[in-house]
């Protein structure tokens, strides 16, 4: 028998061992966490995980899927950090599992919904009567749940895999359901309800975020052509933030990149959607902030707009670079030339600078002229390329000045002399692509402004989960981009591998911890 078979059989004994008469038993997702964050083996994690999968059935499958992969149906429940920790002080755990799924769902239900006079009684009353009732297993797992630190190394990936697993259904299915419904939860559901054959009725749906297409790194227009071919687009990589913007009738919806609805905050894109000619439309943008001679405002000014639903001084301006939808037709599996098409059809005006199966000269010379304009580059795309939703793949590539990538923040040491009571100098963590926690890759403190280090300061210890004497050690939450010359072979961080004169370039809010570059992304900088 093999190790996999081994851990899927062994689970599923303890699975069945810990059924309740009112439903599956918090403790079965506890315990597959901590046998999954006890392992790196890929295998062993998804064999595990499809077990409690499939023993959560569909009753319980939402909850648990979205708790494995870290993350809660409810969203924020406006409980921090010192909150939760103020409630499980002194709080005496239960001797014996007893709270079930069903439960747990219940109790972050009512904390969701918590609000108004008289709320941070209720919540604490209710964060009391949950966390009393926990082992001291639970406590730690919901504890991490709640202030989003679970470290338990089953990322979305992983879990996706799991489901796939579990309901006998084929990844790739599973994979694209996920992607158009923009929720793992109710992909599980669909698929360990009714398989294959559920999940092909999930499609785009427009008004619903659809999980963006992302690009690979490439090293120069030269190399991107010699990948790609002659047959591909080459468009502006402009410094501002991703939209998809949604229209059907006179409804708009506009999404971030993670899919946040930030509709209400940029009231100038919603105008321009209602105006193009068309009654439905998917679109995939870019959206920055310009100065009055037309060149690209800070990234912060642009992101400053996604964060308040007052529009405020700065305007938006949307530039668009797909469609995924026009008029009742999906175009999501068109390839990109016949997108592109209605892109020109629905939104000439608000197209990005692009250039159609450009000679190597042509190409070099758009680069340069994306960078004259000051932008970041530009991409270079298959135009025969389908749209891969929330893949990053090589039929996009992306061509900058410089190596940058987005790494977790870790943690921050005090300054001295001038920087003397201010968090600068940064621990940088790179992504674990099978789910375990980030992977240091080094420190800088370098292209820190005044400005920064003063954000940073008031900021961070907001995410803090420990300190000592000279550092302040946060929960992976922050997503900076970093600037670098490249990459060396390292024995002193885990990961074998640091970065080389890396500068801080910008914090992007428009990012999560799952969105930050992977540690193979570094080692992918490595010469040779």
């Amino acid at each position: 028998m093999t190790l996999t078979w081994t851990v899927a059989l062994g689970r599923a004994a303890l699975v069945r061992g810990l059924r309740h008469n009112d439903g599956v038993l918090f403790a079965e997702a506890v315990a597959v966490s901590t046998e999954v964050a006890g392992t790196r083996s890929r295998t062993a994690k998804i064999a595990a995980l499809a077990a409690v999968i499939r023993a959560a059935g569909a009753a319980d499958v939402r909850p648990v899927v979205a708790w494995l992969s870290g993350e809660l149906l409810q969203g924020r429940l406006g409980a921090g950090w010192r909150t939760v920790a103020r409630t499980v002080d002194g709080l005496a755990p239960a001797a014996d599992p007893a709270l079930t799924v069903e439960e747990v769902t219940a109790a972050l239900d009512e904390l969701a919904g918590t609000s108004g006079a008289g709320s941070v009684a209720r919540r604490d009353a209710a964060l009391t009567g949950l966390f009393g009732r926990a082992t001291a297993a639970e406590q730690r797992f919901l504890v991490g749940l709640i202030t989003g630190e679970l470290r338990q190394g089953a990322l979305a990936g992983v879990v996706t895999d799991a489901v796939a697993r579990a309901a006998d259904v084929p990844l790739e299915t599973v994979r694209r359901a996920a992607m158009l419904s923009g929720s793992l939860p109710d992909t599980a559901a669909a698929a360990l309800r009714g398989g294959a054959d559920e999940l092909a009725g999930f499609g785009l749906e427009v008004l619903r975020g659809v999980s963006p297409m992302l690009a690979s790194p490439s090293e120069g227009v030269d190399a991107a052509l010699a990948d790609l071919g002659t047959d591909v687009s080459v468009e502006f990589k402009l410094d501002g933030a991703r939209i998809q913007v949604h229209r059907l009738g006179d409804e708009v919806r506009v999404y971030t990149r993670t899919l946040r609805d930030i509709t209400d905050a940029v009231p100038e894109i919603v105008a321009l959607a209602r105006e193009l000619p068309c009654r439905s439309v998917v679109l995939d943008g870019e959206s920055l902030a310009l100065t009055d001679a037309g060149r690209p405002r800070p990234f912060q000014e642009t992101m400053s707009r996604f964060g308040s639903t007052e529009s405020g001084e700065t305007v938006l301006r949307p530039y668009f670079f797909d469609c995924l939808h026009l008029d009742g037709r999906d175009l999501l599996d068109e390839p990109l030339s016949v997108r592109l098409d209605a892109l020109r059809t629905v939104a000439a005006e608000l197209r990005i600078p692009a250039l159609a199966r450009p000679t190597p000269d042509e190409a070099v010379a758009h680069y340069e002229a994306a960078l004259a304009a000051g932008h970041e580059g530009v991409m270079v795309k298959a135009l025969a390329s389908p749209y891969a939703a929330g893949r990053r793949g090589r039929a996009w590539q992306k061509v900058k000045q410089t190596h940058t990538l987005d790494l977790v923040v870790l943690g921050a040491e005090w300054g001295y002399g001038r920087r003397t009571g201010m968090l600068s100098n940064l621990h940088l963590g790179a992504r674990d692509p099978d789910g375990g926690a980030p992977v240091m890759v080094g420190k800088t403190f370098k292209g820190l402004t005044d400005a920064l280090l003063r954000w940073q300061t008031d900021e961070f210890p907001l995410h803090e989960r420990a300190r000592d004497e000279h550092t302040v050690y946060l929960r992976p939450e922050i997503v900076v981009e970093i600037e670098l010359d490249g990459a060396q072979v390292s024995r002193r961080y885990p990961g074998g591998v640091a970065r080389r004169f890396a500068r801080v370039l910008r914090y992007r809010p428009d990012k999560s911890a799952a969105d930050a570059d992977t540690i193979d992304a570094v080692r992918a900088l490595l010469p040779g």
